[in-house]
């Protein structure tokens, strides 16, 4: 059976043992800690804890403080306020200034589920990804966020972690070397390539294996880090396999298809199809339910390597 684990729940494992072996980390949230899971480090390191309550952009700016005077703070809160409630405080007390603050975003994407629109983070990396000095990372599985996690708390400068609500399953083999601003090719290919991040990582994979069936050959990078981007194994690949589609649980618009889309038509313009939320809200449902109706199935990225596939047949003639 495959391992489960939410990508959350990672984060809070994490920031415990960082916090023992880091004592300049504090973490900080906005009285979301039990979902945010950063009440585990709450409660081995409670004088490292602040709870700013229902004051995210108060938050963001203490934030900026304790880094401006020498610590490393992690804060956490749902996606749609850890990224819009707060932009302002983000730009200029933080990305402006370069200081060394760690947003880690949970309950991001369609995958919030019940919570419904007004929760579900669709645009959350494309406001981060704009930002100057900001660098934005989407770990794939719990345990690529433990190791994400520990790298981050060690990078010098600000960061937005993106994770999720649900339990997902493990797809990164153990033992894989992660490294932020590197991404992770996964499986080789030359007719197509999926540039996945976060959860749509497991569904591109699955779909590669029912194409390879068909004699169709494509490769998985998982992009774990979307600014910046490895622009030169994502070239090495567009060059390769002449053919892209991109799949992300947010917005086509300013995400990971709209780095991917900016790099590949400036420097090897290949087809490339976008897949994720097509310029709309989400809804209220289970993950599973919205996962399917928005298209992030293996079944639609099926449907979108033949497509991207015969783009590729089509020019070519």
């Amino acid at each position: 059976m495959t391992e489960m684990m939410a990508t959350r729940d990672a984060y809070g494992q994490a920031l415990v043992e960082l916090g023992r072996q880091m004592d300049k980390i504090v973490v900080l949230d906005a009285d979301l800690s039990k979902s945010t899971k950063t009440a585990l480090f709450a409660e081995k390191f409670p004088l490292r804890f602040f709870n700013i309550g229902i004051s995210e952009a108060d938050m963001m700016g203490t934030a900026a403080g304790l880094a401006a005077s020498g610590y490393i703070p992690f804060t956490s809160t749902f996606g749609v306020f850890a990224t819009g409630r707060v932009y302002d405080q983000i730009r200029n007390t933080i990305a402006y200034t370069k200081l060394n603050v760690k947003i880690v975003a949970s309950h991001t994407g369609i995958t919030v589920g019940e919570d419904g629109a007004s929760h579900q983070a669709l645009e959350d990396i494309a406001l981060m990804r704009v930002l100057p000095n900001m660098m934005v990372v989407v770990p794939a599985d719990g345990r690529q966020t433990y190791q994400a996690v520990k790298a981050v708390a060690r990078y010098e400068g600000p960061i937005y972690l993106r994770l999720g609500r649900p339990k997902v399953p493990q797809v990164i083999p153990a033992g894989l070397f992660f490294e932020l601003g590197k991404a992770q090719l996964l499986k080789e290919g030359k007719d197509l390539a999926y540039l996945a991040a976060g959860i749509t990582v497991k569904p591109s994979l699955e779909a590669a294996r029912i194409l390879e069936s068909q004699g169709i050959d494509a490769a998985v990078v998982n992009v774990h880090t979307i600014k910046p981007l490895d622009e030169e194994l994502l070239l090495q690949v567009a060059k390769k396999t002449g053919a892209l589609v991109t799949v992300e649980e947010h917005s086509v618009i300013g995400g990971l298809g709209g780095a991917v889309t900016e790099l590949i038509s400036e420097h090897h313009p290949v087809p490339i199809i976008r897949i994720g939320i097509n310029d709309t809200f989400g809804e209220s449902g289970t993950p599973e339910a919205l996962l399917k109706k928005y298209g992030l199935t293996s079944e639609n990225l099926v449907n979108a390597g033949q497509a991207v596939v015969q783009k590729k047949r089509q020019l070519s003639c």
